[in-house]
């Protein structure tokens, strides 16, 4: 059976990494830079990188209205470490104006982990992943505050940022503050595909 297609926003970031993890699971993992490319997939991820950045880029691409659009619409998407500012509806810290697609229901600090509190790895517990993930966190940001449509999927547990949310999940969106892409556990882009993709295309 063919796994469904996954597109991984490529304007800038992780995005090999991702192809890589997500071709390993068994889905069809294509790059997407253009609209055409956007309206052939059922699920996005948003990678890590540079947020300032890939916004500018999905404008100069004509992909952030698109993006706005099929988001909304209820596209499953999964983004990571900059890929979770890009999903954010508001964000602290940031740019002086700068944008996101939207459509998490949270605010996000950027460079949380850069700026505020060493970049670092630590072990957290995920809902609905049994194990503790280990967490890469590079610059990240961190979840402020979420709304009570928000579900807290995991947060720091010691250090400096003990108790600051890393993980969140609202209907067909999923947002992590660090790189499950690295490291080789798997687990996480299973979840996505499992538990937001699978019931999306199968109703």
């Amino acid at each position: 059976m063919v796994g469904p297609v996954v597109g991984v926003l490529s304007l800038q970031g992780d995005v090999a990494e991702h192809l890589q993890v997500l071709r390993r699971i068994g889905t069809t993992a294509v790059a997407v830079r253009r609209a055409a490319e956007l309206d052939s997939v059922d699920a996005l991820v948003l990678p890590g990188g540079e947020s300032t950045t890939m916004i500018r880029l999905a404008k100069a691409f004509d992909l952030l209205g698109p993006l706005r659009e099929r988001i909304a619409a209820g596209l499953p998407a999964f983004g990571t470490c900059a890929g979770m500012i890009l999903l954010a509806d508001r964000i602290e810290g940031g740019a002086a104006g700068q944008e996101t697609i939207g459509g998490l229901d949270v605010t996000v600090r950027r460079n949380a982990f850069g700026r505020q509190v060493d970049s670092c790895e630590t072990d957290v517990a995920v809902a609905g992943l049994g194990a503790p993930f280990h967490a890469v966190l590079i610059r990240a940001p961190w979840v402020e505050q979420a709304a009570d449509c928000v579900e807290v999927l995991a947060r720091v547990h010691e250090g400096p940022a003990a108790g600051r949310i890393v993980a969140v999940r609202q209907g067909s969106l999923l947002a992590t503050s660090f790189h499950p892409e690295v490291g080789g556990d798997e687990r996480v882009h299973r979840w996505f595909v499992d538990e937001l993709i699978r019931p999306a295309i199968h109703g």
